[in-house]
């Protein structure tokens, strides 16, 4: 396979390219933390409390679709043509969210929003993919992954510094001058890498019906978690309706010159264990991220503040096992032990986040927050990096978008579980008996006790990772 542009860059243009891709992932990166403290300012001011999720899950919904939508069409028509745009739409859309006059106007700006954040998210790992060969790319993947725990450090930090001082429209509206960075570097280092053979058809049908099938999935999803306003009946109709499109998405893609998600992508084990994978380590990431500060503040009586620094040593691990992973992956060209590492590390830290109880100290959680952040940081790129390495480059942009879905879908899906099991359990608990503080700790207890069998089942699917040693040749372009 021929492709545009080399990949014998010099090392200033390397050194350009990274710190485009590293300021573009980190605008996209901070959305998801830095919001989360401004939200409640937010709500004050347009009066939505009602709507208090739908920011959220507005931009997770789109941001998720479009990670195999424009993965697909950055194949199709290259890279830096996709990247850019993405963070154009991303910039205007946080000067939107910015003067926003009312909760509507918010929600339907942030859902635009998450089509360039799902292109932000997903992009930069594709091109580091093309950039450099195999067991260097895992070196640079892991720099890539620090981003997100520098991010889950100090957005909910910063966050509440720009609400505080500024006002809660400065989150949204701080995105710009960095967006403007980003483009600027990315303009002028990055090539346009490009594949010569791919055909440039678009599959409508395949994006219609998967967009249905995720949306109807996603709706339904939240709406279990809270069944009182929304009957059984409305979310059987969204189940029953998302699962005919997906079986029409598949009828889709069968016939597609062009699919957006291949499905004999799925005939390579690599690809289906870590899809899997990457599914359950998210959902393992996110019990502890959610629920660690809700103990601390809910059950310890700490301040939200207080809470906030207590997060520190987790996702500073999170950051340092991400790179410290990816520079030993490219000096043995081995993944497969790692993998079983993670889930062995993140098992241990939800096993004593589930011991729990109202006489833990907080010195004690943040060693046992820290493990699972170990555990969590490694899972960052190693399936990209499996996944990369079991296909030729043609394929790297949508099998690399895979793993990011996935990753998503794993929190879509755990995180309405997770508030459930907890509203379930302070339900059926007698707070006369236990206390309220008591049944809060009983019930985070609950969720850790499943985030020990997703460990264990990611865990035992790990053996059957197949491995296929990282070489130190260029790409393959076959």
């Amino acid at each position: 396979m021929n492709y545009e542009n080399h990949y014998n860059l010099a090392k200033n243009q390397i050194i350009l390219v990274m710190a485009g891709l590293m300021v573009g992932l980190l605008v996209a990166a901070f959305d998801y933390s830095i919001i989360v403290t401004a939200m409640p300012k937010v709500i004050q001011s347009l009066n939505g409390m009602e709507y208090y999720a739908w920011p959220f899950s507005s931009y997770m919904l789109t941001s998720t679709i479009s990670l195999i939508l424009f993965g697909k069409l950055s194949d199709i028509y290259g890279r830096k043509q996709v990247l850019i745009p993405g963070i154009i739409i991303f910039v205007i859309t946080s000067v939107i969210c910015g003067f926003a006059t009312n909760m509507f106007e918010l929600i339907v700006a942030r859902a635009i929003q998450g089509i360039g954040g799902g292109i932000l998210l997903s992009l930069p790992f594709v091109v580091v993919g093309e950039m450099f060969n195999p067991r260097e790319r895992a070196k640079y993947m892991g720099i890539l992954g620090s981003v997100f725990g520098l991010a889950d450090v100090i957005g909910p930090i910063l966050g509440g510094v720009i609400t505080d001082t500024l006002g809660w429209r400065w989150v949204f509206l701080v995105n710009v001058p960095v967006g403007i960075t980003a483009v600027t570097l990315i303009c002028y280092s990055l090539p346009n890498f490009k594949s010569r053979d791919v055909k440039k058809v678009i599959d409508f049908s395949g994006i219609i019906t998967f967009t249905l099938a995720l949306t109807a999935l996603f709706l339904a999803i939240t709406f279990l978690g809270n069944v009182n306003p929304h009957p059984i009946v409305e979310i059987a109709i969204l189940i029953i309706f998302s699962l005919l499109m997906f079986i029409l998405f598949i009828l889709a893609e069968k016939k597609a010159v062009e699919p957006i998600l291949p499905l004999y992508l799925f005939l390579n084990s690599i690809f289906r264990i870590s899809s899997l994978e990457s599914f359950l380590a998210s959902a393992l990431m996110f019990s502890g991220i959610i629920y660690v500060p809700l103990f601390a503040q809910g059950v310890l009586g700490m301040s939200a503040t207080n809470s906030g620094l207590l997060m520190i040593p987790m996702m500073l691990s999170l950051t340092l096992s991400s790179i410290i992973t990816g520079q030993i992956i490219s000096m043995t060209g081995k993944y497969k032990k790692l993998v079983l590492a993670e889930f062995i590390i993140t098992g241990i830290g939800v096993m004593l986040l589930a011991t729990m109880n109202p006489n833990t100290s907080c010195y004690m959680l943040i060693i046992y927050s820290t493990i699972l952040g170990i555990g969590s940081g490694m899972a960052y790129n190693l399936f990209n990096i499996a996944v990369q390495n079991a296909f030729p480059l043609r394929e790297i942009g949508i099998v690399t978008a895979s793993m990011r879905f996935f990753r998503n879908m794993g929190t879509i899906v755990f995180v309405p579980v997770f508030g459930y099991i907890m509203n379930f359990t302070l339900a059926n608990s007698s707070t006369v008996t236990l206390g309220k503080t008591q049944s809060l700790a009983l019930s985070i207890q609950n969720i850790f006790l499943v985030a020990i069998v997703l460990a264990f089942a990611g865990l035992i699917i790990a053996f059957f990772l197949k491995e296929i040693p990282l070489d130190d040749d260029v790409p393959s372009k076959s």
